[in-house]
């Protein structure tokens, strides 16, 4: 049993009263892992053949599995596998894979994760919708905003763009912009607590208090962000009512045009605990919770909210200026050269983007991406590339990690391609040179055909162009 904190266990306690002893039960065992295909690559059933671990389907989440690790299991670590690294899953806790299925996004829409990081919810967004909706994934912590770029990239999103802004910055400047918002809202991560020792040492109820207080303030962000009619979901990993019904029950107050949706139920879910809040408002059984003791995972609260407030009083900014950024005659010339040279056709053909350069880098942005300027943006778009100044004044064009994932491997003429079991495949992770006996020229390495990154070709040898802060050692 871990040791939690005992003023946790007492609110509980009285919080479950019969079911207490269950819930405790289940924090004897282990914390429960999950695994999301990356549909965008590869099909589940396929994905699930293919890998050493065992895998046991997950009803609210037809891409999504329960992952169990044994001892006498020889594999690498889920983390470590080749196909990790080529983006074909994601790891997450099983129950968070219940909340972008809640959101129920669709292609065509603009969508904002507000607080995005590391990028679970978002890649199951992005996979949800066959990445054919404008993606705003949002993180306000400038570190944290790095772990969630490096996880879009791997996925291949090319419909994202990342932004490192705080909700109220957001609100201010795209008020009623997207159809669909959520907020997996910064919380005191009671799910966490079996496998998390920073979590169960952190918590306190004056840190409950003060998650509700700004959840609170991000929600009204958020309802200035959703467009009237739009759909707004707010989440949690914690059980504490007072940082989930009672958030909701007071938005609610706060906004009586607003109104909660059903959410699909599955095996496993619980309605929201409509007493736990004074006065009892019954339109909380709407909300969902999974439990430790009722389903396989950690714990989420879940709620969906039809955003009504607004219809009358403000226009609907369905329209935005484009991007004016880089200059796109020459942008477009220097990724068109790139690829007539290396690549089988334009991977950009059935993607409305058109092509910037942003300092450096070449982006291929959204046309229905919001103006840029003034916000704190860490991709405007799908990152093809950096322009790098060459002897005599010359550039040339070294093609990205984020472009190489985004591809599939029949788009590149020259491809090294190797079986996962192959030491090729380690060594190329690992940052080392490969053998090669054909042209010359950008290279997309891949396993099992699968894009791994890219390697050049000269002179016999096929030099790593792996990024050094992702290599394996």
């Amino acid at each position: 049993m871990i040791n939690v904190p005992p003023l946790f266990l007492e609110q509980m306690q009285q919080l479950l009263e019969d079911e207490y002893p269950t819930w405790l039960q289940s924090y004897a065992a282990p914390a429960r892992q999950g695994l999301r295909v990356n549909t965008l690559k590869i099909e589940a059933p396929s994905l699930r053949n293919r890998l050493p671990y065992r895998l046991e389907p997950l009803p609210w989440s037809p891409e999504g599995f329960l992952l169990e690790t044994t001892p006498e299991l020889v594999a690498p670590p889920p983390g470590k596998h080749p196909y990790h690294a080529a983006g074909l899953y994601y790891l997450q806790e099983p129950s968070a894979m219940a909340v972008a299925r809640a959101l129920d996004p669709q292609p065509g829409e603009r969508i904002l994760d507000l607080c995005a990081a590391p990028g679970g919810k978002s890649t199951h967004i992005v996979s949800l919708t066959g990445d054919r909706a404008l993606l705003v994934a949002n993180e306000s912590h400038s570190q944290r905003v790095w772990e969630l770029a490096e996880n879009l990239e791997r996925w291949g999103a090319r419909n994202a763009i990342i932004t490192n802004e705080t909700p109220t910055r957001l609100a201010q400047r795209l008020e009623r912009f997207f159809d669909r918002v959520l907020v997996d809202a910064p919380c005191s991560g009671e799910g966490m607590f079996r496998k998390s020792e920073a979590a169960r040492r952190d918590w306190s109820p004056r840190l409950v208090r003060s998650c509700a207080l700004r959840q609170s303030a991000i929600l009204e962000d958020a309802l200035r962000l959703t467009r009237p009619g739009g759909r707004l979901v707010y989440s949690t990993c914690t059980f504490n009512p007072i940082e989930n019904e009672q958030v909701i029950a007071s938005f609610l107050a706060r906004h009586p045009r607003c109104e909660l949706l059903e959410i699909q139920s599955y095996p496993g879910f619980s309605p929201g605990r409509a007493k736990w809040v004074e006065p009892p408002l019954e339109n909380l059984k709407k909300t969902i919770r999974l439990w430790p003791h009722h389903s396989p995972g950690e714990g989420h609260f879940i709620a969906a909210i039809r955003c009504c407030e607004g219809e009358e009083q403000l226009p609907v900014r369905r329209r935005a200026p484009r991007p004016s950024i880089g200059r796109p005659e020459q942008a477009g010339r220097i990724f068109s050269e790139f690829c007539n040279e290396f690549l089988t056709d334009d991977p950009l053909r059935d993607l409305e983007s058109v092509v910037r350069r942003v300092g450096a880098r070449l982006y291929a942005i959204p046309r229905a991406a919001l103006q840029l300027s003034g916000l704190k943006i860490v991709h405007p778009g799908w990152w093809l590339g950096t322009i790098k100044s060459a002897r005599g004044g010359e550039s040339r064009f070294e093609p990205s990690h984020a472009l190489a994932l985004g591809l599939r491997s029949e788009a590149a003429k020259q491809q090294f391609n190797a079986a996962v079991s192959s030491s090729e495949i380690l060594s190329y992770l690992r940052g080392e040179a490969l053998p090669w006996d054909w042209g010359e020229g950008w290279t997309l390495v891949g396993v099992d055909g699968f894009p791994l990154g890219w390697g050049k070709a000269s002179q016999g040898r096929l030099k790593n162009a792996y990024p050094h802060g992702l290599r394996w050692h």
